[in-house]
């Protein structure tokens, strides 16, 4: 809970100190003031990768403030992020679906966190909606009929093709990349304890490839 004068919020677990320390900080605040207590949040931290207050201190703060923000101005959410952003045209946004998952926190070798599915030729959310349920299904019987009951990992195209969505869905990735980059240069074999130091990428290399990623994967 957040109070009017910015005070009070509810706390737990090993943030208490953090948001304590920005709520004693951000006393005088009102919680329409999401932009000051943003930044202000931004300028306690002081480091690049939010490592001193934390993410999860930062990020909380922020939506208990946008919550608290819009009961006292006594309008819906939706509308009050919007009037924040400076967007009068309430919509939607593109939905994204997480189909496949890598990364420190799976149980398989993938190096990427997410794999997602963006479905961009939509004429409306719930058509969305629809065809993001449909290629994640197709991808489940994809994988099955491909590699087994045990597989993780296929390419997303197959499950959109069969699902008669070529050229409506997109594929994206949220890569997580701090999580396998060492010395400089980008580990794709992390989660192996005797992973190849000479079959690491660098930066330069992996701009290379995404620059003619069209040529080099198709």
């Amino acid at each position: 809970m957040v109070c009017d004068d910015f005070i009070c919020v509810k706390k737990g677990g090993g943030e208490h100190q953090k948001v304590d320390r920005a709520s004693r900080h951000a006393s005088g605040l009102c919680v329409t003031q999401q932009k000051e207590i943003d930044e202000l949040m931004l300028m306690l931290d002081e480091t690049g990768n939010k490592s001193k207050l934390g993410a999860n201190a930062i990020l909380g703060v922020s939506l208990a403030v946008c919550k608290a923000g819009d009961a006292k101005k006594g309008i819906p959410l939706c509308k009050h992020i919007a009037e924040l952003s400076g967007n009068g045209d309430i919509i939607l946004p593109e939905p994204a679906f997480n189909v496949i998952n890598g990364g420190s926190h799976a149980g398989n070798k993938l190096a990427m966190q997410e794999f997602m599915i963006l479905p961009t030729g939509a004429s409306s959310f719930t058509e969305a909606m629809k065809i993001g349920t449909e290629v994640y299904h197709h991808l489940k019987n994809v994988i099955k009929a491909m590699f087994g009951l045990d597989a993780t990992t296929v390419g997303d195209e197959d499950a959109i093709a069969k699902a008669g969505y070529t050229g409506k869905v997109e594929i994206g990735v949220d890569v997580a990349a701090s999580e396998f980059h060492k010395d400089g240069k980008y580990d794709l074999d992390f989660k192996n304890p005797k992973s190849d130091k000479s079959a690491w990428l660098s930066s330069d290399f992996l701009e290379d490839i995404y620059l003619v990623a069209d040529s080099l994967l198709r």
